[in-house]
């Protein structure tokens, strides 16, 4: 059959909220309305999972391929701009570092500025160096409150990218707007069976409890925890990640704007788990990443309500998951996107790049109405990577502390994955990180976290002790002012946003 007459190929996302609504939006903005369709069930009574606003600059590519405008889009979602992560109290109690959208600068004579910077700051022939931070960008805006887009900026002061806090069903509701402008079908009602082919095993439909039956060829199953597809229908099992990752509960409460718009993440460690805290225009989000084998649930709320900086909009409520993920994203015709797949705790804001890239692997592997298996087998291959990526990034985070309470001295002891383990001794060796396929965070990340614990590797790079003590530390010093001098000349955050991209909520919260 030509392509001409062959039958339009039905795709069914089962399930709304980001991950829905996303997956929606992507297949119709690639696939012809000839040759597809893209119909969306969810129900109103189902409400959405925000354990985290927060993102990673990998959105801004999803947002010009919807043809989102910027300004429109901030301002619709009570959003604000996020130039990386603060972290406080990790590795050691009064510890402070940040993980920039951006590196430390171009490399001198081949190797990465950090290397230099571990030579001076171990030399004893001066005071040791500012922290590395320092000759980060986005460190240099973030910490002065100040922020503007990088293509506003030039030279090495725009070597920098940035990314949204927004209210995560204020933006499902954006998305559902841009995909149903693109022909998406939505169906209002709750899924009360699947259907599937008695002799293939593949799903045929889905039944909801208004008795209305959504036929499809492909489904994405974006049902949340429940898994209702991928899990509860088919069967694939959950590849459980508890060992590495203990934290298995979150307490998460809103609360009042107080003082101004940091346009930065903070995570800060507690003694079982880590706290958010996520500034959006009219609120702000708070929650409690926790290890509830080492807390109570009344425990964990107090140590949420004692951590955050304004008034509680709501009763604290409290979210478990499992870490890890299914052992297979695609089986048959029925492919996993977001929590129906997995889940990684919010740390490094990956819930919805992994959105974002399995979406994408689906338009790559582009699958018919009969999938074939090594398509099936490639995309379950490179997502299992992915995962494994983010995971070691993660651990990476709890493995080299110098905390004293139950979980830290579990997490310092653990026997790690061999692909982290190789990591860290590379690092222990000379200051490098290896890097593999599929590698989420790049070396400058590796170095902002492990240097900024003060996991220091036991030599750094010879090269690097080539040029001269005194001309090293006058250049660097030299990049460290002229940092600090543009981020002064950036606007204040909140001053950006008021001009450009203020919400009605917002403006409604401060009047």
């Amino acid at each position: 059959m030509d392509d001409a007459h062959r039958p339009a190929i039905r795709y069914v996302v089962a399930g709304g909220g980001t991950a829905g609504w996303i997956a929606a939006a992507v297949l119709a903005r690639f696939l012809a309305p000839s040759s597809a369709t893209v119909t969306l069930v969810e129900s109103e009574e189902i409400g959405i999972i925000g354990v985290g606003e927060a993102t990673v600059p990998l959105i801004a590519q999803l947002n010009a391929l919807l043809g989102i405008h910027e300004p429109d889009f901030v301002a619709a979602t009570n959003g604000t701009f996020k130039l990386g992560i603060e972290f406080v109290d990790w590795g050691s109690i009064g510890n402070r570092h940040f993980h920039g959208f951006g590196d430390f600068g171009e490399d001198i004579a081949g190797l990465p500025v950090h290397q230099y910077w571990l030579r001076l700051n171990g030399s004893t022939a001066a005071p040791p160096l500012a922290p590395l931070d320092e000759w980060a960008m986005p460190w240099a805006a973030a910490s002065r409150d100040r922020f503007a887009p990088n293509a506003a900026m030039k030279g090495e002061a725009a070597q920098f990218r940035y990314a949204y806090h927004f209210d995560a069903a204020l933006y499902a509701a954006y998305l559902r707007r841009v995909a149903e402008s693109a022909g998406v079908t939505r169906i209002e009602g709750r899924i009360h069976a699947v259907g599937r082919d008695g002799e293939s095993g593949l799903l045929t439909h889905l039944a909801l409890e208004t008795g209305q039956k959504v036929e499809g060829d492909i489904f994405i199953d974006c049902t949340g925890f429940a898994s209702l597809l991928l899990g509860k229908t088919l069967g694939v099992p959950f590849k459980d990640w508890s060992y590495w990752l203990p934290c298995d509960s979150a307490a998460a409460v809103p609360s009042t704007r107080a003082g101004r718009l940091t346009p930065f993440t903070r995570s800060t460690a507690k003694s079982a788990g880590w706290q958010w805290r996520i500034p959006l225009q009219s609120r702000t989000g708070n929650g409690h990443v926790f290890a509830s084998r080492f807390i109570s649930d009344d425990e964990a709320v107090a140590q949420l309500l004692d951590g955050i900086d304004g008034e509680p909009l709501a009763a604290p409520r409290i979210l478990r998951f499992t870490p890890g993920h299914r052992e297979r994203f695609w089986e048959g015709n029925v492919i996993g996107i977001g929590l129906a797949s997995g889940f990684l705790e919010p740390l490094e804001s990956t819930a919805i790049q992994l959105i974002q890239t399995g979406v994408a692997r689906i338009v790559e592997l582009l699958p018919d109405a009969r999938p074939e298996p090594a398509l099936i087998a490639e995309y379950n291959r490179q997502t299992t990577l992915e995962y494994e990526r983010i995971r070691d990034f993660i651990l990476a985070h709890y493995c080299r502390t110098r905390r004293d309470e139950p979980l830290w001295r579990e997490a310092a002891s653990l026997e790690l994955p061999e692909t982290l383990k190789h990591k860290l001794a590379c690092w222990d060796a000379s200051g490098r990180i290896p890097l593999y396929e599929l590698e989420s965070h790049q070396e400058p990340s590796w170095a902002s976290i492990l240097i900024g614990q003060e996991a220091w590797p036991k030599r750094y790079n010879p090269r690097a002790g080539v040029p001269p003590e005194e001309q090293l530390r006058t250049m660097l010093e030299q990049r460290r002012a002229r940092l600090a001098e543009a981020a002064e000349r950036m606007p204040a955050h909140d001053h950006f946003i008021s001009r450009t991209c203020a919400s009605d909520t917002a403006s409604a919260a401060t009047a």
